[in-house]
């Protein structure tokens, strides 16, 4: 039997001017399933996400969530619904706790909103969130750490508890591995491995190592269509992504 579908798109598509950044894209995200994306620089990843997240409102097409229609919400409403995101670059505080930014975070899901003020005065509920977050990702030793001071790997790994503190049902990442040593990678592996079995997780990421690793579905985009989705094995004896992802990418590092 099949995962419950989370998330759902139905043919949608976001272009600027005449520029079609994603094109008539449906795909279905599944209960505790990591879903990879992967493509060429401007394939559409982060537009997808984006869209998935609220962030963008797509130019046609439709969003499901739990099978009611999302695209047209605000960005706060896609986090009370669940919908978690991380970015390619560190949106962390550096200047407060690990504590702190993941009780921040916390906020988010009952306001909407981002307050830095209250995280310092936040309440036992919030308190408590915010440290199974950090436990969650293994950085229950940094609670009371500054971001600024735990190493790069630990700051992905907090950025991670930051969306775990929303109290999400699925997980849009995008390269959390990025700029990463292979221990500080393999540690994120792990982690990812075990998010996998109580959450939905969309990976957008360049290590193809990884995501080959990770994936239980992989998707592969090339400038802004949908070339497939199916499993590891099916990606990579496609034709069509050795010509248009697999093949570029060898060309680049040869």
């Amino acid at each position: 039997m099949a995962n419950k579908i989370i998330l759902e798109t139905e043919s949608l598509s976001k272009h600027w001017g005449g520029i079609k950044a994603l094109n008539d894209i449906s795909l279905q995200f599944h209960d505790k399933q990591l879903h990879g994306v992967v493509g060429p620089n401007g394939a559409g990843k982060s537009t997808l996400l984006n869209m998935l997240c609220g962030a963008l409102k797509p130019s046609s097409g439709c969003i499901f969530h739990n099978g009611e229609q999302i695209e047209g919400m605000k960005p706060w409403n896609f986090v009370r619904r669940g919908i978690g995101r991380s970015f390619q670059k560190t949106n962390i505080y550096a200047d407060i706790t690990c504590l702190e930014n993941c009780a921040i975070a916390t906020q988010r899901r009952f306001t909407g909103s981002f307050n830095l003020f209250a995280s310092r005065h936040s309440n036992k509920m919030v308190t408590e969130a915010a440290e199974k977050a950090l436990l969650q990702v293994g950085l229950s030793n940094r609670i009371s750490s500054i971001a600024a001071e735990i190493s790069y790997g630990e700051q992905r790994q907090l950025e991670l508890a930051m969306v775990l503190a929303t109290d999400p049902c699925i997980l849009l990442l995008d390269e959390p591995m990025a700029g990463m040593g292979h221990e500080e990678s393999l540690r994120i592996i792990e982690l990812l491995n075990e998010l996998k079995k109580s959450y939905s997780i969309v990976l957008v990421e360049h290590d193809m190592d990884a995501i080959f690793e990770l994936s239980d579905q992989l998707t592969v985009l090339d400038n802004g269509t949908h070339l497939i989705t199916g499993t590891v094995d099916e990606v990579r004896n496609e034709p069509r992504v050795k010509e248009a992802y697999l093949g570029k990418e060898e060309e680049e590092t040869a």
